[in-house]
């Protein structure tokens, strides 16, 4: 694999290894009706104002109406074209691993929080993308995973946070055994773009939840030549750049990207172009390419938010087109209907409360890589495990303490070990030493769960909320954060889970002042609505 350099904060310069951008060894390509007046006439002859109709009635009106063309025209040409784009979508599976991490527990609502993970491929498996990504030398290689973006949407769908990592993150990669021809890749350490070479997609999913603890529900992945198709359907993206820029070197290094300084509409190669310069912004480095990632998508939200493209029936069709044929999805979202349905879902969150940020890192050894920087990475992952809102706004909830409703000698509490990462290994008799503790303090009827399970945080759940009290006392016997008590619709009695974030001993290794629901500045956080320049590189300006 080739080596790129990077530039560390007092300017050294190490090599990362980057597979080929395009332009390294190829050149890069070059790339109604009368209106009313809305008005009626009063008896008299009077004018009479028409209430208007706001853009977002109207989007709803022509959205559901072309849904009705291709979802309800019966046995004729409707079922015909769904069946269509249902043949568009390609399918793999979800999880490669064998993590025994479970879905998260709904909140006092009933609701839970979503997880996707967005994954950009850099294959080279068809003349199309061999075409828009360079390097013929990669045809035959096995694509990378060189974008990768986990975006969680809250439980009451209020906001939405994006985390991104640096391709180059040193981590590692579970146990994955290949669906197609049932190769077992054992657990490895390697840049993280790798884990798509272990059989797909999948594995590069059982990497996210190894690492994170974060449960993911589906993911989406998509190519080169998707990006193109779907950034055409759309209509082009705004991006701004602070100074003129080119992509582009005498070495060959660069994505081709040439804009003036200002405000630029991008699409198609173009929109490629500006999502995989590296060479150009800020550092050079893969960090700025995030930035730049996350500006090109909040811009995306807020131009479909805005309707240009939804309002007419004709466009929107083009775009479900692009966008069935440019996904690669798990099972779960193998169907128009399932996308149609996440799309809805989505769009509920306003903008305003979409969070974008680059998850907290270091350099490694040498700065040849990068590694999750200690306690801000952990810290960031916490707040999606807990549904903490990246932006600081969530309501504040009442600091209540209700009392238990039993003494603690009387208060049945089953304590289960939830050790089981199959990275680390479980930790035997994790509940046995808890129950022992418990049974120190005073809870004499504490139990131990033979059960085997893989979480994150330790937590003490309670069955309602009427239970609550009981939970907070054996946290606060515990020395656990108040925010470790959480009620659960599965558990029948107080429920200690021992997470991976307590692994021996039984003194709880953090300290209660440890919950902390602030976003650590190091993750660099974009909202929604922010509009700004990507920070041209003096290097790359013309």
């Amino acid at each position: 694999m080739r080596q790129s350099s990077v530039r560390g904060k007092r300017g050294r310069r190490a090599t990362v290894p980057e597979p080929r951008e395009h332009g390294e060894d190829d050149s890069p390509p070059q790339g109604e009706g009368l209106a009313s007046n809305g008005a009626g006439r009063r008896p008299g002859g009077r004018l009479r104002p028409k209430p208007k109709r706001s853009r977002g009635v109207r989007i709803l009106r022509w959205t559901a109406l072309t849904l009705a063309v291709l979802v309800l025209g019966g046995a004729g040409a409707g079922y015909f074209y769904y069946e269509h784009l249902n043949g568009n979508l390609k399918k793999a599976d979800l999880d490669l691993g064998d993590s025994k991490l479970g879905r998260p527990e709904p909140n006092a609502a009933g609701q839970t929080p979503l997880n996707i993970l967005l994954i950009g491929s850099d294959g080279r498996n068809t003349a199309e993308n061999i075409k828009l990504g360079g390097a013929k030398r990669d045809a035959d290689r096995k694509p990378l995973a060189d974008v990768q973006m986990l975006v969680h949407v809250s439980a009451d769908r209020s906001n939405m946070s994006v985390v991104s990592i640096p391709r180059d993150t040193r981590v590692t990669i579970p146990r994955c055994t290949d669906p197609e021809d049932g190769t077992v890749y054992p657990k490895t350490v390697g840049p993280i773009n790798e884990s798509l070479q272990y059989g797909g997609p999948g594995c590069t999913v059982a990497t996210w939840k190894e690492l994170t603890g974060v449960y993911i529900d589906h993911f989406m992945m998509i190519d080169f030549s998707g990006v193109v198709s779907i950034a055409d359907a759309i209509g082009g993206v705004p991006v701004c750049v602070n100074n003129n820029v080119y992509s582009h070197d005498s070495k060959g290094h660069g994505s081709g990207l040439k804009l003036t300084k200002g405000t630029h509409n991008v699409k198609g190669v173009q929109a490629l172009q500006w999502l995989r310069t590296r060479y150009g912004f800020e550092d050079n480095t893969d960090i700025g390419r995030a930035k730049a990632q996350h500006m090109y998508m909040t811009s995306m939200i807020r131009q479909l938010k805005s309707g240009t493209k939804l309002s007419d029936p004709g466009k929107l069709m083009d775009l479900t087109e692009a966008a069935t044929k440019a996904l690669t999805v798990d099972h779960g979202l193998g169907s128009p209907k399932k996308l149609y349905d996440l799309g809805n879902d989505l769009k509920r969150v306003p903008t305003k409360r979409t969070t974008m940020i680059t998850m907290p890192w270091v350099y490694g050894e040498g700065e040849k890589y990068v590694l999750p920087k200690p306690g801000d990475a952990e810290q960031t992952f916490s707040l999606l495990r807990n549904d903490i809102s990246l932006d600081g706004k969530d309501k504040k909830k009442p600091d209540a303490t209700p009392k238990p409703t039993a003494p603690k000698d009387q208060l049945p509490v089953v304590v289960q070990n939830g050790t089981a990462s199959t990275v680390l290994g479980p930790a035997s008799g994790r509940a046995s030493e808890i129950t022992s503790e418990l049974v120190r303090l005073g809870y004499a009827k504490a139990t131990a769960n033979s059960v085997l399970i893989s979480q994150a945080d330790t937590t003490v759940l309670y069955p309602g909320e009427d239970r609550q009290g009981d939970g907070l006392a054996v946290a606060k016997a515990l020395k656990l954060p108040k925010s470790a008590a959480k009620s659960s619709t599965s558990v029948q009695e107080i429920t200690l889970v021992v997470g991976n974030d307590w692994r021996e001993g039984a003194t709880y290794p953090k300290a209660a002042t440890d919950d902390d629901s602030k976003t650590p500045e190091s993750a660099d956080a974009l909202n929604g609505e922010q509009k700004g320049c990507m920070k041209v590189n003096p290097g790359y300006s013309f």
